[in-house]
């Protein structure tokens, strides 16, 4: 063999050694197919991502698919998503224009999340060669993004919503009160003598009082209703598909329930009570923040009456 034979035959072993080193390295599973369809190489990790066990595949390939047809592991990759057919569709279109470039996520049946990216392989003279795929399993980040947007809707001492999401909320449930005509009732919540709480047991026990009431509270509504903590010791629940009575039924479920409540902090036994002003939505009420206006003038009443009592609107 002369040298320069020897050289591009060396050349070539570690360009292709090369090229497989880096493909097992990547945390990625890889799929490139040239013009044909036909696969040209790929990973370990491909079949890993797609949880495929290559026996499953057919074939005595010996886990090496090279020169197979990229239909082989794409019909078992269909059976473990969401939407095998939005899939199939739109690998369909990135065949038919090599032009296109995708950056997608995929849905799986197993509740993990799998993102894809692939473009067009081209030669010197712009010849299209073939496809290269990239799939990587991204669960842990869509998990740590969805808990990062949970945080960012609750109140960090309580657990229920904050001020932000409850007016989010409420926008949708009343915009959907408008359309279908739908009855949405509030209740304003506040707790009696609460700088009491504090200056008599502490901080630390006025934060017990707070996270007990919560609790309490959130066990009698249901999933459609809303508690939030708008700031302090002053709380508000959104209640879709209630009317004013309906309303009026549950705060007093509620201020019953938080008059009988005791919070043990230390050797301290605590008991406190809330008052409460209900409204009711209007069809000609231009914002939830004009119910809120009427609860909260409710609920002023209710405090000047003596307290751990209700006083709610009356519809004329």
């Amino acid at each position: 063999m002369s040298a320069d034979i020897h050289r591009i035959a060396t050349t070539s072993d570690f360009d292709h050694s090369l090229i497989n080193a880096i493909h097992e390295a990547s945390p990625d599973g890889i799929l490139v197919v040239d013009d044909q369809g036909t696969i040209v190489s790929h990973n370990r990790r491909l079949f890993e991502v797609f949880d495929i066990p290559l026996e499953d595949l057919p074939g005595d390939h010996g886990g090496n698919l090279e020169g197979y047809p990229e239909q082989n592991p794409l019909v078992l990759a269909m059976d473990r998503l969401e939407a095998p057919e939005t899939f199939l569709q739109r690998v369909q279109e990135l065949y038919n224009d090599p032009s296109l470039e995708d950056h997608c996520e995929l849905v799986m049946k197993d509740g993990r999340t799998l993102e894809r990216f692939s473009r067009a392989l081209w030669g010197q003279d712009s010849h299209y060669l073939g496809r290269v795929w990239f799939f990587r399993d991204i669960t842990p980040r869509k998990e740590f993004e969805r808990n990062l947007e949970v945080l960012a809707q609750r109140d960090p001492l309580t657990g229920v919503a904050n001020r932000r999401h409850f007016f989010e909320f409420s926008e949708s449930e009343v915009a959907r009160a408008r359309r279908y005509g739908t009855k949405l009732s509030l209740i304003m919540l506040d707790l009696d003598h609460f700088k009491r709480i504090n200056d008599q047991f502490g901080h630390a026990a006025g934060d017990s009082v707070l996270t007990s009431f919560c609790r309490g509270i959130t066990s009698l509504l249901r999933e459609t209703d809303l508690l939030a903590r708008l700031g302090g010791e002053e709380f508000i629940s959104l209640l879709p598909g209630t009317d004013l009575d309906g309303a009026v039924r549950l705060a007093e479920r509620l201020r019953c329930h938080t008059e009988a409540e005791i919070v043990d902090v230390g050797a301290n036994r605590i008991r406190y009570t809330v008052s409460i002003g209900v409204a009711t939505f209007a069809i000609d009420d231009p914002s939830i923040e004009a119910v809120i206006r009427r609860a909260d003038e409710e609920l002023y009443a209710a405090k000047e009456a003596g307290r751990n009592c209700i006083r709610h609107e009356v519809i004329r």
